[in-house]
């Protein structure tokens, strides 16, 4: 599975790369965790525009979302045939711009060791992902996106037994948001894991097993032949409230 990743790109730079009708104003992030606001690229009517969306997807059939399961990934194999994910196979695939991904590996000490997996060539990635627009009894409509997993390549397998699905190319990127051309089995077969030598990782802190901590130390490699130092807990951070579509879950 991935259930944490890191977005520092820019948001220029994400238009140009992404070819975007608009911008949002985003910060660089280095821990971002599940039902946490993330951002996310789909096309309709024409227009490939990034929107705030919240990670953990909800259908629009679902009558309430507080009595509905977490669903952060959508398994490639059986995305199609599931009730929850079908129809936005069909309908709403996007992207989810990232830097790298977390994943961990457990020991035979049972122990869990994170690691941060990046591009071999350092290039943003273009998760593959779902989306769907749920509308609430009173008119509030919430944006929720699942991202896309696949069976680990032979390298990363080594880590974990599932991998993100990665869109590479800017023809499978622009193939993957035309919803109206290319057909849900078309997408199915381009959710494939990538070829090993594709992407790169190193051992990382555990400090990111902690959904406050979200800071550049994070994606630094450390050396597994040292002990990490013991880390300060935070105090708990006030969340603000009013913080629009994410309140209502």
């Amino acid at each position: 599975m991935c259930g944490r990743y890191a977005s520092t790109l820019p948001p220029e730079m994400m238009v140009e790369l992404f070819k975007l009708l608009n911008s949002v104003e985003i910060v660089p992030r280095y821990n971002i965790a599940p039902t946490q606001p993330i951002v996310a690229i789909w096309e309709a009517e024409g227009r490939r525009e990034a929107h705030f969306a919240r990670w953990g997807f909800v259908p629009g059939w679902v009558k309430d979302p507080r009595e509905f399961p977490l669903l952060i990934n959508a398994r490639a194999e059986s995305m199609a045939e599931k009730p929850a994910f079908r129809d936005r196979v069909k309908h709403g695939r996007c992207l989810v711009p990232a830097s790298g991904y977390y994943e961990w590996h457990t020991g035979p000490d049972k122990k869990k060791q994170p690691y941060y997996i990046t591009r071999a060539d350092d290039q943003p990635m273009a998760l593959a992902g779902l989306y769907a627009t749920w509308m609430g009894p009173n008119g509030e409509e919430v944006d929720s996106v699942a991202t896309i997993t696949v069976a680990a390549n032979p390298q990363l397998s080594v880590i974990h037994d599932r991998m993100p699905a990665i869109l590479l190319t800017e023809q499978q990127q622009d193939d993957w948001l035309n919803v109206r051309d290319v057909r849900a089995h078309e997408a199915v077969q381009m959710a494939l894991p990538l070829e090993d030598g594709a992407l790169k990782f190193h051992p990382v802190s555990t400090r990111v097993n902690s959904a406050r901590d979200d800071d550049p130390g994070l994606i630094e490699p450390i050396s597994l032949d040292k002990p990490e130092p013991p880390v300060e807990k935070p105090r708990p951070k006030k969340v603000a409230g009013g913080g629009g579509q994410m309140d209502l879950f």
